[in-house]
């Protein structure tokens, strides 16, 4: 049973091409040592279909833009469909699972496997922090798992775009494309929810309603007097135990969520930057944009270049 990754140390960057006909392709990257990436493009040919027997552990990453990826994992006998506009984040440490595409149905799905021999160089020592929770995962006996699925935004097209262009750079390709997979990674374990720590029931339940209100409501949302009132708390209250939970406070919190609804947005490319930072809650642009760049190290405006 040969290993997904190459595990040869002065082996890098390499570009398969797997399929190629006019305007459609099935190419492999291996970035380096520990680090694989399907690109596919497919309009109108036979869907993808890719085997995976192995023994490595990896996080797989499906980034589905358009069409539907199908993993079958034949060892519990379980299907997982990833939609269009969405992307998940995968745990295996052994593989008996077919990869696939629907037929006659355009697809536009950009694959990331990361193994876990490379995660380990960026472990923290702290088990809340999510690269940890990556890894340790990976140490359990399991087939498949799915740690979570979410929409597909800009920022996350952005960044998979620069990873697939990295090949037509003219040097430093693997360290070009291994910076980019650690910005992809970032990003999305950023928005990954971990609860951890001390937390009674009664904490988590005043968080999580909270949090519903606050998902609802963020453009325009209630004070923290009038949120506490509606999680049935006080004040002081809330926003300490809103910190615990969430490790920000309630004002950033609102943040995060205008600006991942930004990013959303951002997608779209037939708003304009203006029209995108009214209906996030900010009434001037420029502000929005700073907070954009701070958050995210890009200006809204790059993305909708893209």
């Amino acid at each position: 049973m040969e290993s997904f990754f190459f595990n040869i140390t002065d082996r890098r960057y390499q570009v398969s091409s797997l399929f190629k006909h006019h305007n459609e392709h099935i190419t492999r990257v291996d970035i380096s040592n520990g680090v694989v990436f399907f690109d596919v493009v497919l309009h109108h040919s036979d869907p993808l279909h890719i085997v995976l027997n192995n023994l490595d552990r990896l996080v797989m990453i499906p980034v589905i833009t358009d069409g539907t990826l199908i993993i079958d994992d034949h060892l519990t006998q379980s299907r997982h469909v990833n939609s269009a506009e969405s992307v998940s984040i995968y745990c295996s440490s052994r593989q008996q699972m077919t990869l696939s595409t629907t037929p006659e149905t355009p697809t536009r799905l950009f694959i990331l496997f990361i193994a876990d021999f490379f995660l380990k160089r960026y472990l923290t020592t702290h088990p809340d922090e999510p690269i940890d929770l990556l890894y340790h995962t990976l140490q359990h006996e399991l087939s498949l798992q799915c740690l979570t699925t979410q929409t597909l935004d800009a920022l996350s097209l952005y960044i998979v775009t620069k990873i697939i262009n990295v090949q037509h750079s003219n040097n430093m390709h693997s360290l070009r494309c291994e910076h980019s997979v650690i910005e992809f990674l970032i990003h999305r374990l950023s928005l990954y929810d971990n609860f951890h720590g001390n937390i009674s029931d009664e904490e988590l339940c005043i968080c999580r309603r909270a949090k519903d209100i606050l998902l609802n409501s963020f453009t325009n949302p209630p004070t923290i007097p009038t949120l506490a009132h509606l999680c049935a708390t006080n004040e002081s209250k809330l926003k300490k135990v809103f910190k615990k939970v969430y490790h920000t406070t309630i004002n950033r919190y609102i943040q995060k969520l205008r600006l991942e609804e930004a990013n959303l947005l951002l997608r779209e490319q037939n708003l304009t930057i203006g029209e995108i930072s009214s209906i996030v809650g900010y009434k001037h642009q420029g502000h929005f944009s700073r907070l954009f760049f701070t958050t995210y190290g890009v200006y809204p405006k790059d993305l909708l270049k893209r």
